[in-house]
C-alpha cells in the first residue's frame, strides 16, 4: 500500500473513531448528568486573559427536571424555541426567515433551537465557523435521535449561562433570587429567560429597559402557549 492510500486509510479510521466517540458521548449523557460543559471550560480559560478585574467564580449545581420550577422550562421555550416539542432539532421556517432578514440587512433573533444550543454549549466552542456549525448540526441530530425531549430541556436549563460564571437554574435562582430553583415564580423565570440572548451583557439583577420589555413579552407568550400544560407532552417524547 502506497503512502497516499495509507494516509487515506488512517484518516478514515480516525473519522470512524471520532464518529463512534461522539455517539458514545451523547448516549452516555442521556443517563449521566454532565459535571461541566465546553462553554464552562471556555469561560474559565477566557477569564485568565480578560480585562475584568472581578475574580471569576463558576457557579453550577445540577438539579433534576422535577426539582426545577416548571415555569423556567416554559419560559425558555416561550423565549427561545416555541416549536421545541414538535421539531426534530431544526426550525427550518425560522432558518428561512433568518436568511431572508440577512439578505435584507435586517436583524433577526437567530434560528438556533434549544437542541442546537445544547449541542453547542455542551460539546463545542464559542465563535463562528463552518466547521463549528457542521459539528453543531451533527451533535444536534445525535441529541434528537438519542435523547427524549424532556432530557434535552433538562440539560438546557442546567447548563445555560444566566450571568458571568452562573450556569443552570439552581445557581441562577440562588444568585439572583436567593431561593432554590424549585421556587422560581413565573416572573422570575421570565427574567432569567430574558437575558439568554447575551447573559454577560444583559443583567438579571439589574434589568435594563430591554430586559424588562423582554420579560413582559415572555410572560405573555407563556400564557399564550397555555402555561405549563404546553410542556406536558414532553413526558411522552
Amino acid at each position: 500500500m502506497g503512502p497516499v492510500k495509507r494516509a487515506f486509510c488512517l484518516l478514515g479510521i480516525l473519522a470512524a473513531a471520532a464518529l463512534l466517540l461522539s455517539v458514545a458521548a451523547v448516549l452516555t449523557l442521556r443517563f449521566v448528568d454532565p459535571w461541566t460543559s465546553a462553554f464552562m471550560v471556555d469561560a474559565r480559560v477566557a477569564s485568565w486573559f480578560d480585562d475584568d478585574t472581578r475574580p471569576f467564580r463558576l457557579q453550577y449545581r445540577w438539579r433534576d427536571y422535577e426539582t426545577i420550577s416548571s415555569q423556567l422550562p416554559l419560559a425558555v421555550v416561550a423565549s427561545e424555541d416555541q416549536l421545541f416539542p414538535m421539531h426534530r432539532g431544526f426550525d427550518f421556517r425560522q432558518i428561512r426567515k433568518a436568511m431572508d432578514d440577512a439578505e435584507r440587512g435586517r436583524r433577526s433573533r437567530g434560528a438556533s433551537t434549544i437542541s442546537q444550543q445544547v449541542a453547542k454549549n455542551l460539546f463545542l466552542w464559542s465563535g463562528r465557523s463552518w466547521i463549528r456549525k457542521g459539528l453543531e448540526a451533527w451533535f444536534t441530530v445525535l441529541i434528537e435521535a438519542l435523547w427524549p425531549k424532556r432530557r434535552i430541556l433538562e440539560v438546557y436549563v442546567n447548563i445555560a449561562e444566566f450571568g458571568r460564571g452562573i450556569y443552570g437554574a439552581e445557581a441562577a435562582a440562588q444568585a439572583f433570587f436567593h431561593k432554590p430553583a424549585s421556587r422560581l415564580t413565573r416572573e422570575e423565570a421570565a427574567r432569567l429567560a430574558a437575558v439568554l440572548p447575551n447573559p454577560v451583557r444583559l443583567r438579571v439583577d439589574a434589568p435594563g429597559p430591554f430586559v424588562q420589555r423582554r420579560q413582559r413579552e415572555i410572560v405573555r407568550q407563556m400564557a399564550a402557549l397555555g402555561g405549563t400544560a404546553y410542556l406536558a407532552e414532553l413526558q411522552k417524547r
